[in-house]
């Protein structure tokens, strides 16, 4: 029996590595983070929620180091940095990661997540985290997190407000609500 092309094996370990990466971050970022803030509030929540995160994202580290497979394609985010093609995402990708180190560390933190910006970031690839890398991967964690945590709070708060809005029998408009002689 033939082996197959490396093309497709890569394709295979990527299409894997991608879904499994979306099935564990979708619920994560907009049902369960969502869920503490609004169940715990703004602090007590946002402190969890970079607590999980933060243990959420080691440990993906330390399985993407020991698998020594690029099932993210972190390594194919790198070779973005030079992409001239036709697709607008991976021009705009390139633009932010031909700026600067700064630049690239803080599209990657609001784009993706600590994770993937520690892992782009850092010198080499699958050999653990140096000084320099724990640095990068702890700023990321604390300004995504702050990121999701005003997202989310927002969000929640939103959503609160428009649901007791659309429920409240007879409800004024909040715009018509007080009278100026109220608020001054």
């Amino acid at each position: 029996m033939t082996e197959p092309a490396p093309w497709k094996n890569r394709a295979a370990i990527l299409a894997v590595g991608l879904t499994v990466n979306k099935i564990m971050d979708w619920p994560f970022n907009y049902i369960l983070y969502p869920g503490v803030i609004y169940l715990f509030g703004i602090w007590w929540g946002g402190l969890i929620m970079t607590f999980l995160s933060f243990i959420y994202c080691l440990l993906t580290i330390w399985f993407y180091d020991w698998s020594k497979k690029d099932w993210l394609g972190i390594e194919a985010i790198k070779g973005l940095k030079n992409y001239e093609g036709g697709h607008s995402a991976g021009r705009m990708t390139s633009w932010f990661l031909r700026r600067s180190e700064p630049v690239a560390f803080l599209f990657l933190t609001f784009w993706y997540d600590p994770f993937i910006t520690m892992a782009y970031m850092r010198r080499g690839a699958y050999n653990g985290m140096g000084t320099r890398d724990w640095r990068i991967f702890l700023a990321s964690l604390l300004l995504g997190n702050f990121y999701w945590i005003l997202a989310s709070w927002l969000g929640v708060n939103l959503l609160e407000y428009l649901c007791c809005e659309a429920f409240r029998q007879g409800s004024i408009p909040l715009r018509y609500r007080y009278r100026h002689s109220d608020i001054w």
